[in-house]
């Protein structure tokens, strides 16, 4: 491991989600949101050079049933040094105590981001499921709509 990093198990503040979700080229999230979001966090790793975040991935879920990973995060000028392995090899420690035996761990994987995850045992679940996703529009809820 690259002794220039560090990582920390602590869900980052709403300015740095905001700020390496978008700066590694993740979707953007409002304050709102990540304000709501961050402290249902089950898991949060960091990789922090000196004191400044760098890369992060949390775990999302009910705990029990059901666990996500999520918001696996390098910024450009601190990737190919291992990070997201690093970040990784957390995640996995967490989810070897975490889950129970018919616990569901799962994530989408974006572009070639699936040759990372298939290396801690991640597989593709086609065709026996597809993932899928609900863009929400707070102006329109079609299950009222006539």
């Amino acid at each position: 491991m690259n002794s220039a990093y560090r990582s920390i198990h602590q869900t980052p503040d709403i300015a740095t989600y905001q700020a390496l979700r978008q700066q590694a080229g993740l979707s953007p999230k409002s304050h709102e949101a990540a304000a709501m979001g961050l402290p249902n966090s089950l898991f949060s790793v960091q990789i922090l050079q000196g004191e400044t975040p760098v890369g992060m991935g949390r775990v999302i879920g009910d705990g029990g049933c059901f666990f996500q990973v999520v918001d696996i995060a390098v910024l450009p000028a601190h990737q190919g040094q291992g990070l997201g392995k690093r970040i990784m090899a957390e995640i996995m420690s967490y989810l070897r105590e975490a889950v129970p035996p018919s616990g569901y761990v799962s994530l989408i994987a974006d572009g070639q981001a699936k040759e990372l995850y298939t290396q801690y045992g991640f597989k593709e679940t086609a065709p026996r499921s597809v993932g899928m996703a609900l863009p929400v529009q707070k102006s329109a809820n079609p299950a009222t709509e006539a």
